[in-house]
């Protein structure tokens, strides 16, 4: 048996030691080692069992990954309760490709999905709907409540949970976030910890209008990095009450502080929940300032990098939905891009648009008016998940343009702002 430096329960050791067969006492093993790893004295137990998953892709270099799951579905190990996963990387019929495109995304890149989608579904995948980034919305229901100790991963997510549920939860990686929902454990420490939990970094924020959420949570990411944020001023913009706006808001906010630096909880004074209970106290005694006005965050935008070969030439995709639109995004996406072509006299948008949801909000969004409404646009309705359509080297050739920070921190697609995006797509001269 690993002899562990943390302090283990009776239960534990015996795990270890093979009360309830080898496989499993090396799914415990690992999350005994990574915990070692960060000094932590000791394992919590996962209060809230549903688990999210990032590893959602069948990507064929994955060898032991595929080798792994194997071993747990032999022996017949799965999570105590069923966990949602984040979004297919393919959708042939609503995300269209050339043949060789296609080729190399089925055969190549992802030729193993339907094999792992299968292992998937025995260790305890919730159903074929469940792919999507944004598992903690109503429609899709995998919610954590306060207090709640988590084992997930994927960034987007576990910063939403952190942060805006005021659950427990540190950043896993691929498979920790599935040993921690079989043995039911994760490792005691960081945001796990109140100490853990503190802000070491005071967000001023003194711009005149509502900052957008993508770039203002960029902004933060790459000065705070992996430290907590406790964000001041932003409450008079987006309220002190959890609603269907302010959720969006926070849940693209927080996956551009997670993807353009590597934050995992923050706090926004007078509205998330341990900042309403706490307030200051939340505050490090070393704390530091950050003042965000509207010239510093024009100047973050105007940094982001361009990786078009043909800067000056027009987008020829665009996705919007990096993480996955709420129900209500995705109404507010389709009156804006309808009423702009109206506006402009035009019948179809004029690049090739995409907007991508969980598949759940995808079911419900098409039995509303909406959805012919947003069919009439031209635009196509998907619950892809845009940055793995960009593995694809092909795709590079692609000049993708997106109102997602996370997507263009990962991908060559170029950001623009919500209304530059509007406007591109809805103009004669860009047809």
């Amino acid at each position: 048996m690993y002899n562990a430096k943390m302090k283990l329960t009776p239960e534990q050791i015996d795990i270890l030691n093979g009360s309830k067969g080898e496989v499993y006492a090396k799914t415990l093993e690992t999350i005994v080692r990574y915990g070692d790893m960060f000094e932590a004295p000791r394992l919590a137990e996962v209060t809230h069992k549903e688990a999210h998953l990032v590893t959602s892709f069948g990507i064929s270099i994955m060898k032991p990954l595929f080798k792994t799951m194997d071993q747990l579905v032999a022996n017949d190990i799965h999570t105590e309760a069923k966990f949602t996963v984040d979004p297919r990387p393919i959708d042939y019929k609503n995300v269209k490709c050339n043949i060789l495109e296609k080729l190399v995304f089925s055969k190549i890149i992802y030729g193993d999905q339907k094999r792992y989608e299968e292992q998937l579904t025995k260790v305890g995948l919730k159903n074929s709907q469940a792919f999507t980034c944004t598992s903690y919305l109503p429609e899709i229901g995998n919610i954590p409540q306060k207090g709640d100790i988590l084992s997930w991963a994927e960034s987007s997510a576990v910063v939403f949970a952190n942060s805006v549920l005021g659950a427990r939860c540190n950043r896993n990686s691929g498979m920790l976030d599935l040993f921690g929902a079989i043995s039911g454990f994760v490792p005691y420490y960081g945001f796990l910890t109140d100490e853990g939990r503190k802000a070491k970094w005071k967000i001023v924020i003194k711009t005149t209008k509502k900052p957008e959420a993508q770039i203002l949570g960029s902004a933060v990411g790459m000065k705070v990095m992996e430290d907590v944020p406790y964000i001041v001023g932003l409450d008079r913009f987006i309220g002190n009450e959890l609603n269907d706006d302010t959720i969006a808001y926070l849940k693209d906010f927080g996956a551009a502080t997670a993807s353009n630096g590597a934050v995992g909880l923050y706090h926004i004074e007078n509205l998330t929940p341990e900042a309403k209970e706490l307030g200051n106290k939340l505050l490090d005694e070393k704390v530091r300032e950050y003042i965000i006005d509207d010239k510093e965050l024009e100047r973050i935008y105007q940094s982001y990098p361009v990786m078009w070969k043909d800067k000056d030439k027009k987008g020829q995709l665009v996705f919007i939905g990096c993480p996955h639109l709420t129900f209500k995004q995705l109404n507010d996406w389709t009156d804006k891009i309808s009423e702009a072509l109206n506006k402009n006299h035009l019948h179809k948008v004029a690049i090739r648009t995409i907007l991508t949801t969980a598949p759940d909000i995808k079911d419900k969004f098409i039995k509303t008016p909406a959805y012919k409404k947003l069919l009439s646009t031209g635009c196509t309705l998907s619950s892809i998940c845009p940055l793995m359509y960009t593995n694809n080297p092909l795709t590079h050739k692609r000049r993708i343009m997106t109102n997602s920070n996370k997507l263009r921190t990962y991908s060559r697609a170029r950001y623009y702002k919500d209304h530059e995006i509007l406007d591109a797509i809805t103009r004669k001269e860009n047809m």
